[in-house]
């Protein structure tokens, strides 16, 4: 019997009225954006200041990839506190990946199409990280409501 399955047979359904759930999954999601942040302002600021001529769609992709380690890197050093330093690895790895990814194309999306480049100035941060925090909040909720599935 699948999960949904087993989920529908004992009565429990699906909603969006949790307020519990929805704290709870903006917590997780203010955490992926903290680690993803890190990672993706850091690459953009390090090719900004060194002036460094790369194509945009390379360095947005650079600050992708290194958004989505930074945050699979706090993840794990918080699930450490949890489980063993492997497992909250793979949790961190598996469980929000597609979350994280989201957030990270919302926020370069948002850089692109604001400013049409890879460049951080200071009042397109807080945009980049309203929308990198709005774009995966409610399939955080979605997986945390449907499936107790979280990251942390």
């Amino acid at each position: 019997m699948s999960l949904t399955q087993s989920i529908k047979k004992t009565g429990q359904s699906f909603h969006w009225k949790c307020k519990h759930t929805w704290r709870r999954s903006a917590k997780n999601t203010l955490w992926c954006l903290l680690g993803c942040s890190i990672g993706d302002f850091g690459t953009i600021f390090y090719f900004q200041l060194n002036s460094i001529d790369w194509p945009t769609l390379s360095i947005m992709i650079f600050a992708i990839i290194n958004g989505l380690i930074t945050s699979i890197i706090l993840e794990t050093i918080i699930l450490s506190r949890q489980m063993a330093i492997m497992i909250a690895f793979k949790t961190a790895l598996t469980m929000s990946f597609i979350s994280m990814l989201a957030m990270e194309i919302a926020m370069n999306s948002v850089d692109w199409l604001i400013l049409g480049e890879a460049k951080l100035v200071w009042w397109i941060i807080p945009i980049m990280l309203i929308v990198g925090f709005l774009t995966p909040w409610p399939y955080n909720y979605y997986r945390l409501k449907k499936y107790a599935i979280s990251c942390h």
